[in-house]
C-alpha cells in the first residue's frame, strides 16, 4: 500500500483541478469541469475559472444547475444526461439524508418521492423564463404539504429549500440569474426525469480523481448523503487503498502514477470561496491548524482562499468599486515577504479579468 503525507495529497489535488498550471482552454474544456464549479457568490465561479484558464471565461458550452448538495454549480450541457442519473438519490434512506431538515420533519420521510414529486412540479410550472419567486409558490402548490413549511416572513407556505434545489437539476430547470432578480428556465432538451440512480460509481470516482485519497465518510459530506449509503456503493474495483498520515483511503487506480509524481506547484492563485479545492472534507489535511480552518471554512460568509506554492496561506475578500475596480483584500497565515507579495499584486489582475473590471487593488491586513 503506498503511503504519503498530506503535502503530497496538497499536491496531488492542486494538479488535479488546474491550479499548478494557468492553461489557455475554453471553460467547458477544463478537467474541473467534470465536478462542476460552484457559484457561492457574483462571479466567483469566473474567478474560479480565472484561476486555471487565461483564455475567454465564457463558454456557451456550460449552463448553471443546482448540482452537488442542491448549490448551483456550472455543468457542462453534454454532461447533464449523465450528472442528473448520477445525482439522483440511491435509495430513500440517501434521498432522506439529503433533504433533511427541521423545516419538514414528516416530509424529509417521504424519501425519493420528495424528489419525484417536486422533479415533476418543476418540470409542469417552468416553461419559460420565470422569477424565482413565482417558481417557487407554484411549485409548493404541487407538492404535498409536508414539503413545506409557514414563512412568517412572507405569510405563505414555501417549499423547504433543500428539497427544491435538490430535485432542480431532474426538474429541468437552469438557473438562469441569481440575487435579488433572480430567474429560473427550462434546461434546453432537459434530459427526462430519472426513475432511479444509474452512475453513482463514476460520480464517486470523479470526486477521487480530484479531491483523493478520501473515505466514504468525505464523499457522503460532499453529497449531502451519509456514509452508511456511500459505503453501500462504494467502487472498491476500481479503486486503490492509500494511507495518508497513518488514515487509510482511496484513489482511482489509475490515478495512482499522479499521486506519487505530484509535487509542489510554485506561484500564487486566488481561488474564490467554494472552489472546487475547498469543497474537500478532509480539512485536516487542506488546513492542519484548527484554528486556520475556521477562517478558511466559515458558518456564513466564507472568504476565498489564497494559495501559495500548493498550500492554502492565507483568506481573502473583494470589494467591487464601481466598475473600475475590485478592491481585495488578504489576511495571510504567516508573513509575506517582499516578492511574494509582488506575485499576489500581479495575480490580482486575475481577479479583475473574472469581475470584468480594468484594476485591481490588494492591501494587506
Amino acid at each position: 500500500m503506498v503511503s504519503v503525507d498530506r503535502a503530497q495529497v496538497m499536491a496531488f489535488r492542486v494538479a488535479a483541478l488546474g491550479l499548478a498550471e494557468r492553461v489557455e482552454a475554453r471553460p467547458a474544456d477544463l478537467p474541473v469541469l467534470d465536478l462542476g464549479v460552484q457559484e457561492y457568490t457574483p462571479g466567483s465561479a469566473q474567478v474560479a475559472l480565472a484561476a486555471r484558464t487565461s483564455g475567454p471565461l465564457s463558454d456557451d458550452r456550460l449552463i448553471a444547475v443546482w448540482a452537488a448538495r442542491g448549490a448551483p454549480h456550472l455543468h457542462r450541457r453534454a454532461d447533464l444526461a449523465a450528472l442528473v442519473k448520477q445525482l439522483w438519490p440511491i435509495s430513500d434512506a440517501d434521498a432522506t439524508a439529503r433533504i433533511q431538515s427541521g423545516q419538514i420533519p414528516e416530509g424529509m420521510r417521504l424519501g425519493i418521492e420528495a424528489f419525484r414529486v417536486t422533479a415533476d412540479a418543476f418540470r409542469e410550472v417552468v416553461r419559460g423564463p420565470m422569477p424565482r419567486g413565482e417558481v417557487s409558490t407554484e411549485v409548493s402548490k404541487r407538492v404535498p404539504r409536508s414539503l413545506t413549511y409557514e414563512c412568517r416572513g412572507c405569510r405563505a407556505r414555501h417549499i423547504a429549500g433543500n428539497v427544491w434545489q435538490h430535485s432542480g437539476l431532474a426538474g429541468g430547470v437552469e438557473v438562469q440569474s441569481r440575487g435579488k432578480d433572480a430567474m429560473l428556465g427550462p434546461i434546453p432538451g432537459a434530459p427526462p426525469r430519472p426513475d432511479a440512480n444509474e452512475g453513482i460509481a463514476d460520480l464517486i470516482v470523479t470526486y477521487l480523481r480530484f479531491l483523493g485519497p478520501a473515505t466514504p465518510v468525505e464523499v457522503g459530506k460532499y453529497l449531502g448523503s451519509s456514509t452508511a449509503e456511500m459505503k453501500s456503493v462504494w467502487p472498491a474495483k476500481r479503486l486503490a487503498e492509500v494511507t495518508v498520515e497513518g488514515k487509510k483511503k482511496w484513489l482511482p487506480s489509475d490515478a495512482m502514477d499522479g499521486l506519487e509524481a505530484a509535487s509542489p506547484a510554485p506561484g500564487v492563485r486566488f481561488v474564490p470561496p467554494m472552489d472546487a479545492l475547498l469543497q474537500a472534507r478532509d480539512r485536516d489535511v487542506m488546513v492542519p491548524d484548527r484554528a486556520r480552518q475556521k477562517e478558511v471554512w466559515r458558518v456564513l460568509g466564507n472568504p476565498g482562499a489564497l494559495l501559495v506554492d500548493g498550500e492554502i496561506a492565507g483568506v481573502w475578500r473583494a470589494k467591487m468599486a464601481g466598475r473600475k475596480r475590485v478592491d481585495l483584500t488578504v489576511t495571510a497565515f504567516g508573513k509575506l515577504p517582499a516578492a511574494r507579495r509582488k506575485q499576489i499584486e500581479s495575480e490580482a489582475a486575475e481577479v479583475a479579468r473574472a469581475r470584468d473590471v480594468p484594476e485591481a487593488t490588494v492591501s494587506f491586513d
